[in-house]
């Protein structure tokens, strides 16, 4: 199948006008100008990119990924998808033990299915100071055998590990889960900047969700945030979608960090594509007013309602830059990025890689969505 397009982005270059083609699920080539034949399908005023990844989500369309239901997963899936997310990492919140490895063996047999690509523990080894939408009576110290157990119930399927680096036994756990293939990330902490280097000296290589449900920078404690920032080995998370993070700070940070070393995510919940009301973050109960998601009857934010097309669409917007070197860095980080720093299959619209690719109309909205080479959403124009 050829297409071509007013624009393509591979995510190594922007090709103008571009054309691409795809054989059994992968790209075979990219090219700019005219294509070697006729096109099987001209999408016009379109820009290709490579399908978002969206390394940190808790649900989506009413569905959640804390619930141990297919069909909760499938729900969540199905939205996202329709917003360009092609790779989709299933995150789930703080669980009581048992309920957690439940939760576990289920996202497993979503993995396994191909409905997601992996799991995202985001607890329970967090702060009680920095819970955020985290029941706090349900967080505790990491534990070995727990960890053992809950690596068994993935079977390979484990993808990240949020952790704040201050937890008893956080070091250990951190070399546990590195050993055993898993990303972990600091996140959800109260550490201090040396708290945080040891546990990256440990192997953590991921901040999760940057400046949120984290220590505050202090002119003579700098905290996790500078931390992160300042080691080339670790990749920052910005929920960028106008209520987490001021325009101004995800300027900071791609200018402080470099493009190549931030990863775009939603933190998206249940109500994500639905209607304002109440919903659950795992136990926690969450309001949602005006597609803003609040812990019920507090001001915390509780994740966000946010697809990745719209935190696309803001990052480019403020991104400070011209917009086709915006579009440039942006679909790097909705995409290359946040591939690499899990070690997923290779992200971007290159020769073997697979034929995961979004469709943006001139506003940035999807206009189609095509994943291992079939139509998820079909353009149609």
């Amino acid at each position: 199948m050829l297409l071509t397009a007013e624009t393509l982005i591979t995510g190594a270059e922007l090709l103008r006008p571009g054309w691409i083609d795809v054989t059994d699920g992968r790209v075979t080539a990219t090219g700019a100008g005219a294509p070697p034949r006729p096109p099987d399908r001209d999408l016009g005023s379109v820009t290709l990119a490579p399908g978002f990844v969206d390394t940190h989500n808790h649900g989506g369309g009413g569905g959640s990924f804390s619930v141990v239901s297919e069909d909760d997963a499938s729900a969540a899936v199905a939205l996202h998808r329709k917003h360009g997310t092609t790779t989709l990492i299933a995150s789930l919140v703080t669980a009581s033990p048992d309920d957690l490895l439940r939760q576990v063996r289920a996202r497993a047999e979503d993995a396994r299915a191909g409905r997601i690509d992996g799991i995202h523990l985001e607890g329970p080894w967090l702060s009680t100071v920095r819970c955020g939408a985290h029941q706090p009576d349900l967080m505790r110290d990491p534990d070995p055998a727990e960890i053992d157990r809950l690596l068994a119930a993935a079977a390979g399927t484990l993808r990240m590990v949020t952790i704040a680096p201050e937890r008893p036994g956080a070091p250990a756990a951190i070399r546990q889960l590195v050993e055993a293939g898993v990303v972990v990330a600091v996140g959800h902490t109260e550490a201090t900047y040396e708290q945080t280097r040891a546990a990256i000296s440990a192997g953590a290589t991921v901040g999760t969700h940057l400046f949120n449900a984290m220590r505050p920078i202090d002119r003579r404690e700098p905290g996790p945030v500078i931390a992160l920032l300042e080691d080339p080995a670790v990749t920052v998370e910005l929920i960028a979608d106008g209520v987490h993070l001021d325009p101004a700070i995800y300027r900071h940070v791609t200018h402080a960090a470099g493009p190549d070393r931030v990863s775009l995510i939603t933190d998206s919940m249940a109500a994500t594509g639905m209607a304002d009301g109440r919903y659950h973050l795992g136990p926690v109960q969450v309001d949602v007013v005006d597609g803003v998601a609040f812990v019920g009857g507090t001001d915390t934010i509780a994740g966000s309602t946010a697809t990745m097309d719209l935190v696309v669409r803001f990052a480019v917007a403020h991104c400070g830059l011209p917009r086709d070197e915006a579009l440039m860095v942006v679909v790097r980080q909705a995409s290359i990025n946040p591939a690499r720093a899990l070690g997923l299959p290779g992200a971007g619209l290159t020769p073997g890689a697979a034929a995961d690719l979004v469709a943006l109309g001139p506003d940035l909205t999807v206009a189609g969505v095509l994943r291992r080479g079939v139509w998820e959403m079909e353009p149609v124009a």
